[in-house]
């Protein structure tokens, strides 16, 4: 399944850490960043929780990028 979110980001280097943050998030299939639009595309492992599993892209893109945001 994949959803598409809507992000706050500063700057296409940000959005970059951002998307690699969430790819390396379990539960995560793919993840895409678009920083013109603002938005990230997730694909969602067979089984998972998107709910569940983007708490944890969020906590994952806040380590690399404090001030960023996803609106879930």
């Amino acid at each position: 399944m994949k959803k598409t979110y809507k992000i706050d980001v500063d700057c296409a280097n940000c959005a970059n850490k951002m998307e690699d943050a969430a790819k390396q998030t379990a539960g995560v299939k793919d993840a895409v960043v678009n920083f013109m639009a603002l938005k990230m595309t997730v694909e969602f492992e067979e089984g998972t929780v998107p709910a569940d599993v983007m708490q944890e892209v969020l906590k994952n893109c806040k380590k690399v990028e404090d001030d960023c945001e996803i609106y879930l």
